[in-house]
């Protein structure tokens, strides 16, 4: 699934993208924003660049209301899809510190007969193997969005948890337990129930008093069950109907199938601090932040590796990028930070899908790597 996977959550680049000189300049990030919006491309766009002595540049582009016309809001919320799951496996690995969650015991210790489909064996999935996509479970997502018009079905459908596991069973497990790099919403749903079952309070909540209040973020939240609207000032967000080619404002809708695995909304700068206190270890201590550290290759050729809730990208500037992107239908967003301070985060407001011009996504990677490697 391409929605909250944003072919598979992570940074929008697959490598080392070569950034030219002249693109580590400020008003070059602003240049390569605005080549990203227009007709055939995406609808608006924003960003937020951090550098490594704490300074922030607001950057948009294109236009935040295709019906009114009205400019992108600096800094405006968005949902954030799949990179929800950051703050998944934060709270996760913050239990794992306090002794309340085992990474190496099975999922079976904690929800025991909730995973049960065909070829599936719960007693040889780990924790660990849930949060870095080893786990080989099918993703539920694969059987509610087969198309690109499926999206339009579930607009304003609420779905529990169990439901989205449910339809995840009824899939065939094709990949082993423990057999390599297999993307699946399904882990993140289970890593959301496992935090439930162990704290006896409801995943949302963890989430906020655990991640959001703890650092002081100030756009960030968990929707309220029902809520389809996104609070405060943001761009609309848009989705191409396949059936008339038109863009459809997908602005309002349920985001409970995402759940755990994608339901956040957040503004670029409040990703760039939680990005920033993550890496900073102002929310996991060493021993568990060094574990979610940890990772295993997603894809060869690019150096890229997944680690538990983050993927790691190697920049054409040399190091790596930490993040986790995310795309749901209305909003893409692609965001990471690095050891010595830098951070970006930059949202378009359609999905890939959605625009007509495929060069658009070639353009966006080389921009992101060359924001970060002019900070």
């Amino acid at each position: 699934m391409t929605v909250v996977a944003a072919a598979a959550g992570g940074l929008a680049f697959g490598g080392p993208v070569q950034a030219a000189g002249a693109e580590h300049r400020p008003h070059a990030v602003q240049q390569g924003l605005d080549e990203l919006v227009g007709v055939d491309r995406h609808p608006g766009a924003l960003a937020a660049v951090r550098d490594r002595h704490g300074r922030t540049r607001h950057y948009t582009a294109g236009v935040g209301d295709l019906r009114t016309g009205g400019k992108v809001p600096v800094n405006g919320r968005v949902r954030i899809g799949s990179a929800s799951k950051m703050f998944a496996s934060v709270v996760v690995l913050q239990l794992v510190g306090e002794g309340r969650v085992e990474l190496d015991a099975s999922i079976e210790t904690y929800l025991p007969g909730l995973v049960r489909g065909q070829g599936v064996d719960a007693t040889r999935i780990t924790v660990r193997q849930l949060l870095q996509h080893n786990s080989g479970l099918p993703d539920y997502t694969d059987s509610m969005f087969e198309t690109k018009g499926d999206f339009l079905l579930y607009r304003h459908v609420y779905l529990e948890p169990r439901e989205l596991l449910d339809l995840a069973n009824a899939r065939e497990n094709g990949v082993p337990a423990g057999g390599g790099w297999s993307y699946s919403n399904t882990n993140y749903v289970l890593a959301g129930l496992i935090a439930q079952r162990v704290t006896g309070r409801p995943f949302d909540e963890l989430v906020t008093t655990r991640v959001v209040q703890r650092i002081g973020l100030r756009d960030t939240y968990a929707p309220e069950v029902g809520e389809e609207d996104i609070r405060g000032r943001h761009p609309r967000g848009y989705q191409r109907d396949p059936a008339t080619d038109e863009l459809v404002d997908f602005t309002r809708m349920d985001p409970s199938w995402g759940w755990a695995a994608g339901h956040l909304i957040s503004t670029p700068d409040d990703l760039n601090t939680f990005l920033r206190a993550l890496l900073d270890g102002k929310l996991l201590e060493p021993a568990q932040l060094a574990q979610m550290r940890t990772t295993i290759p997603t894809d060869p050729r690019s150096g890229s590796g997944y680690g538990l809730g983050l993927f790691s990208t190697p920049l054409s500037c040399g190091g790596v990028a930490w993040g986790h992107g995310g795309d749901i239908p209305g909003y893409s967003t692609t965001n990471a930070a690095t050891d010595d301070g830098r951070a970006a985060t930059l949202v378009v407001t359609s999905l890939k899908g959605s625009v007509k011009d495929e060069s658009v996504a070639a353009d966006r990677a080389a921009l992101f790597d060359a924001a970060l490697c002019a900070t």
